[in-house]
């Protein structure tokens, strides 16, 4: 059941994105969208944790889009990776000042509470699934407009 909603909730983001013609703007919206959507998913109990791991990758993506706006979709998801896993692995890091960090809201939600090789599977699903559906919507629309 999660799954099917994220693919027709990737998709739907996909084709705004396509018809808007990739401004930031239109990221951002996105980017906010998906934040509101993984927190959500932490609070209702059925929807399994993974998903927002997999909602987090994906706003990962996002927010690198907002900066970045034309360059590939693999270089985007690529640093896009990169920035998840560091930020897990970091996780692994334990100074005082960082495990204090990680007890704020802004902490726990940004930086984790602790490393899990779940959160490394559903990070490079939900990269890989954006990256896909981009891709193809990307280029669905790119045919059709020539």
């Amino acid at each position: 059941m999660g799954f099917v909603f994220l693919f027709d909730l990737i998709c739907t983001i996909n084709t705004v994105i396509s018809i808007l013609n990739k401004t930031r703007i239109t990221y951002f919206l996105v980017f906010l969208s998906i934040i509101f959507l993984g927190i959500l998913s932490r609070k209702i109990s059925f929807i399994p944790l993974w998903i927002g791991d997999f909602l987090y990758a994906v706003m990962i993506y996002f927010l690198v889009r907002i900066f970045l706006p034309f360059k590939n979709a693999f270089a985007i998801a690529f640093l896009s990776l990169l920035i998840c896993y560091g930020i897990e692995f970091l996780q692994l890091y334990q100074a005082d000042w960082i495990v204090a960090l990680r007890k704020t809201l802004f902490g726990r939600y940004v930086l984790g509470q602790g490393f899990l090789w779940e959160d490394i599977l559903a990070y490079t699903f939900g990269i890989l699934a954006v990256f896909v559906f981009e891709t193809i919507t990307l280029n669905y629309f790119n045919q059709k407009s020539v």
